[in-house]
């Protein structure tokens, strides 16, 4: 009986080890399908995490800005003048060309893992502006931070994603906007101040506490439940990372960034070197476009992702808001300066209602959209206010008042707030766990793109600008060249003092066809909201437990119908043995009356 049962039927203890892998990972599909709130932190725990989470967002947000006020002591102490433009410029080619690489990354390998490594390369990179004994060891340790920083970035949005249900994550969105708008403004104080009573190197020495903190509440409060993709082998998870794709995608990026950077200030754009990185840039992003194509399934960007609705709109949505907020923070500061005569840090604080706005804006909106379910009105609301308030600042003149600017920065800050971070809230409703870093990464590389691009094209249309209103003034004979040279306030020095007036409202002039351009780029920002999806929050977490529901009964329906199978099965075998053994049986029993009937009768 045994060896005819060994035969039919493989060993049951096999079957279970053959299938646990497979098991294993249909648990975890079900487990992020059905966003079990149970599975996520809570009370202190989640507190703390996520306040260390957005330390960490603030110091990468914070790096970009902080430099600003620090360069000229930089430059001073390495007597490097000709590399200033790189101080920036470093960080933001490295932080913008590897956004959407760890987008791809975090969908394959382990977030922790992942996230503690961005945290380490910013770190080193901190460490070495720091300790930066010349100008090239500083913009070396810029580009390592930056490599870092596009990592946090990234890194911050996909732990909302694992530490907090879909319901409640608006609310931490608003809170990642709020931070991100606080830094963009502090950041040059921060920098004035350390420049000013401690020294410079402050400016990056404050990022290895503050990182080391963000680190270890990473490592022992984030729990990450490992899915199929991250028990796969190094050589497919090789394939997975799109080597192709990255060879087309990191070099255009940075070639398209130089070019916007260099444009109209290091060289003119008709210079042999802008035209290179410009065509070299356009050619290499084609490429990509076509190797995402033909290779959808391991692609960086798949073309099924980014060509879902919400995710485009998103993505139109996100570059643009970058680049009007980008215009307008960038030069209303050199409107203090150079149209009231104020200094930089003076210039910083008059910013702060703008910062107010966004934070409790922003604030505002997240619990908004946890109470309704809803992020699309609030983006369309939003939109439309910060493109009145972009408006605004047309009106801006010499004789505007106090009051004035700092209405026309609430109005522009509030309606900002409102609409910043709808598109990563979009993309975590709308995508799978699986899937959301790669939409959240094409969120924050459209900011990031759009705003470089914008900061060269205000300035251009700036300075443009200033030249022709100068050449129409009698008595002033200054070239484009000088006007560049000049600065901020020194165009006032190089006119007869009779003719000051005159150039301040050339150059007021000037600020607001700048301004202008803001709020074309505000006003088609209304189209691509008017375009997002009209999806809630709750409900589709709903539906993802639901799902899971119905998967569960499903797979214990399957289980219950193969157990009386094989129950049957076996009562088939062991009806089958207890045949046998009746056959058996009578043979022998016919067997002992033949050896009677042929025993001689005595």
């Amino acid at each position: 009986m045994m060896g005819f049962h060994k035969k039919d039927t493989p060993p049951q203890e096999d079957q279970t080890y053959a299938q646990k892998p497979q098991l294993d990972e249909e648990k975890d599909q079900d487990l992020d399908r059905g966003d079990d709130e149970s599975q996520y932190p809570h009370g202190y725990k989640l507190a703390v995490l996520m306040t260390c989470v957005f330390i960490g967002m603030f110091l990468v947000a914070l790096d970009k800005l902080i430099i600003t006020t620090a360069t000229p002591a930089i430059t001073n102490e390495f007597h490097a003048y000709s590399d200033v433009g790189w101080y920036g410029t470093a960080y933001l080619l490295t932080n913008c060309a590897t956004i959407l690489l760890f987008g791809k990354l975090y969908t394959f390998l382990n977030v922790k893992v992942t996230f503690l490594s961005a945290v380490l390369l910013f770190e080193v990179g901190s460490a070495v502006c720091g300790s930066a004994p010349n100008s090239i060891a500083f913009i070396i340790g810029r580009a390592i931070a930056g490599l870092g920083a596009g990592g946090i970035q990234e890194g911050v949005l996909v732990i909302i994603v694992c530490a907090i249900p879909l319901s409640k994550r608006p609310a931490y969105q608003g809170l990642f906007g709020a931070v991100y708008g606080v830094s963009s403004v502090i950041g040059p104080l921060l920098g004035g101040a350390f420049t000013t009573n401690v020294t410079w190197r402050w400016c990056f020495y404050i990022n290895l506490p503050f990182g080391g903190l963000v680190a270890f509440a990473v490592f022992f409060l984030l729990k990450v439940p490992g899915g199929g993709a991250m028990k796969r082998g190094w050589k497919h998870k090789v394939k997975e990372l799109n080597i192709e794709g990255l060879v087309a995608l990191l070099p255009g990026v940075i070639s398209l960034c130089l070019a916007l950077q260099w444009g109209g200030f290091t060289y003119s754009w008709s210079n042999w070197r802008i035209i290179l990185c410009l065509t070299l840039g356009v050619v290499l992003l084609i490429a990509f476009i076509f190797i995402q194509a033909w290779r959808p399934k391991t692609a960086i960007v798949p073309p099924h992702i980014f060509c879902q609705r919400s995710i485009f709109t998103g993505f139109w949505v996100s570059g643009l808001l970058g680049a009007h907020q980008t215009i307008i923070i960038y030069f209303l500061p050199i409107w203090f300066q150079a149209i009231k005569g104020n200094s930089a840090v003076e210039s910083g604080i008059h910013l702060l209602p703008f910062v107010i706005a966004i934070v409790v804006s922003s604030i505002l909106t997240g619990v908004g959209t946890t109470k309704t379910g809803y992020y699309t009105p609030f983006l369309i609301i939003g939109t439309v206010i910060a493109a009145i308030g972009a408006g605004l600042f047309l009106l801006l003149n010499p004789n505007t008042t106090t009051g004035e600017w700092i209405g026309y920065q609430i109005v522009y800050g509030f309606g900002l707030g409102g609409c910043f971070q709808a598109p990563n809230v979009a993309a975590q409703t709308v995508l799978s766990k699986d899937e959301a870093p790669v939409g959240t990464a094409l969120i924050l590389f459209a900011t990031t793109l759009f705003g470089a691009i914008f900061v060269s094209v205000g300035q251009n249309v700036l300075d443009q600008q200033l030249a022709t209103k100068l050449a129409g003034l009698a008595g002033i004979d200054i070239t484009p060249e000088q006007i560049e040279t000049a600065g901020i306030t020194g165009l006032f020095q190089m006119v007869p003092a009779g003719l000051h007036n005159a150039v301040l409202y050339a150059y007021n002039s000037a600020l607001r066809r700048t301004f202008l351009v803001g709020v074309i780029v505000a006003c088609l920002t209304i189209v691509g909201a008017l375009g997002m999806e009209w999806r809630s929050v709750k409900k589709e977490q709903q539906k993802e437990q639901e799902k899971a529901m119905e998967n569960g009964n499903e797979k214990d329906a399957g289980e219950t119908k193969k157990q009386p199978e094989t129950e049957q099965e076996g009562d088939r075998t062991l009806s089958t043995g207890t045949e046998m053994e009746k056959d058996t049986k009578y043979a022998e029993s016919q067997g002992e009356e033949s050896v009677r009937s042929s025993q001689p009768r005595t």
